[in-house]
């Protein structure tokens, strides 16, 4: 372990820091000539006085918070809400070369020498006042048609799951900027300040599982307060949240307050905000001892609430339970609540190995906008369901009605919105009768994010940080909002 008093002696204050530049005074003087804010205090790194600062958005939003029932693995979009009757007349001809001209493939399909096309195994039928087309993996969706936007005309770049997971959560395929929710805290705040403006909760389904990551959550260059929390199902929702065992409440009471003493002298001799940072949430985690485990107890919940969400719900760490501790964090004032659920990536057998995750996902998804609605929350709540790019047309492995598996496929794929503004009871975009390219209304990942922070009350050209000499936002240098879906 370091010695303290070492790393101490090794951490350059700002006034030794000058006092040993050589550059003298003339040459910083010339240097705030030229960059007027060079030596400007900006711990915040936002651009310019038009950004409105945390809780101050920049117009009257349409959401207060964000729900995202992400489905990690990419569900086939041919098998859930893109219905394509072609491929069923049209079963195990080969995809046309001029629909694939160029495509990118993956390695796992890249060495075959045919493409053939392969129909959907379940069911459509036609939900709500206007008929919109949902496969019979998803019954209780389409019980909620009237209540979504549809959208299928969604595309991205990222032909492999950890960038393009990363790409959703992020605005960029590689590591190491602030995720979506980091970046809503960091322009909102949060509401309630017992807990978190940035919760993520996980499930595993049946299915073949791609790997989550804490970058996907992660705070970036932006201050580490942002990050979000990761709430596990259980008896320890997050680790080491408890006292030890003969610690008193008063005890870590004078503990903290001690330890913020000492924090802060050490900020005064470096600087650094980063130790602002660290105070903040030890008193962040001293209020979260008792709000979280009142948030994740559903024992008061009506039998009639649980039987809405489905027979897991009494499961911890399941997607049905989750759901509806992402109603109660939304009741509580937290600002984006981010769920994954892992298994969908079906290269194989895909019919039974969908049909398990849509089981597991398809009431609940439905029985939370039902339960968001008839609490008035659902107005002011922004709920997303969908995941990171869609499914090939044309069969992976065996041509076979129940073996067949589905590839990758970045040029178009759907989810669905709800609430938060967004029109409800519509389908949004389309794609050719193959079910390979977007016909009507593209919407790029750039664009997804924009619309999300537009209903958030923010302008996502506006709401940069500045990084080693660079204003990030989360739709890096593109994006346009989605006006047709909104309500």
């Amino acid at each position: 372990m370091q010695d303290p008093l070492l790393e101490s002696r090794l951490n350059i204050n700002r006034r030794t820091f000058f006092s040993r530049l050589s550059v003298g005074i003339g040459s910083l003087a010339l240097g705030s000539l030229m960059v007027p804010n060079l030596l400007t205090s900006c711990t915040s790194g936002r651009e310019d006085d038009d950004f409105a600062g945390a809780g101050l958005p920049h117009f009257a939003p349409k959401a207060k918070r964000i729900i995202y029932l992400f489905q990690s693995g990419a569900p086939s979009q041919l098998e859930s809400f893109d219905y394509k009757p072609l491929l069923r007349e049209i079963h195990g001809q080969d995809l046309p070369a001029r629909h694939r001209m160029g495509q990118r493939l993956t390695t796992m399909t890249s060495g075959q020498t045919s493409f053939p096309l392969v129909g959907s195994a379940p069911e459509f039928r036609q939900y709500g006042k206007h008929g919109a087309w949902v496969s019979d993996f998803f019954p209780h969706t389409g019980q909620i048609a009237d209540d979504i936007c549809i959208v299928r005309s969604l595309f991205t770049e990222a032909i492999n799951h950890d960038p393009a997971i990363t790409f959703f959560q992020t605005g960029h395929q590689q590591g190491g900027r602030p995720s979506m929710g980091a970046w809503l805290s960091y322009g909102l705040g949060s509401e309630n300040e017992n807990l978190p403006a940035f919760v993520v909760l996980t499930s595993r389904g049946g299915g073949n599982s791609q790997g989550l990551y804490a970058h996907l959550w992660s705070a970036g260059f932006l201050d580490s307060a942002h990050q979000g929390v990761l709430l596990r199902g259980g008896k320890d929702p997050v680790l080491y949240l408890n006292d030890p065992k003969g610690m008193e409440k008063a005890d870590r009471r004078r503990f903290l307050d001690h330890l913020a003493e000492l924090n802060q002298q050490s900020h005064d001799a470096l600087g650094d905000p980063e130790i602002v940072s660290r105070i903040r949430q030890y008193e962040m985690a001293y209020r979260m001892q008792a709000s979280v485990p009142e948030v994740m107890d559903i024992a008061n919940e009506p039998d009639h609430i649980l039987k809405m969400y489905g027979s897991d719900v009494i499961t911890p760490g399941s997607f049905a339970a989750n759901c509806l501790l992402a109603r109660k964090l939304a009741e509580k004032g937290v600002r984006f609540i981010q769920l994954y659920h892992q298994g969908w990536d079906q290269h194989s057998n895909l019919v039974d190995e969908m049909g398990m995750q849509a089981r597991q996902v398809d009431q609940p998804s439905a029985a939370l906008i039902l339960d968001l609605k008839q609490r008035g929350l659902l107005d002011d709540t922004l709920v997303i369901w969908g995941g990171e790019f869609g499914r090939t047309n044309y069969c992976q492995g065996p041509l076979d009605a129940k073996l067949y598996g589905r590839d990758h496929h970045p040029r178009c794929f759907s989810v669905w919105m709800a609430g938060g503004g967004i029109r409800p009871g519509m389908v949004y975009g389309a794609t050719d009768e193959f079910g390979y390219n977007i016909v009507q209304d593209p919407v790029h990942i750039h664009d997804f994010h924009a619309t999300i922070l537009n209903q958030m009350g923010l302008d996502h050209t506006r709401m940069t940080y500045k990084h080693q000499g660079r204003r990030y936002r989360l739709t890096d240098v593109s994006g346009e909002v989605v006006r047709g879906i909104l309500a």
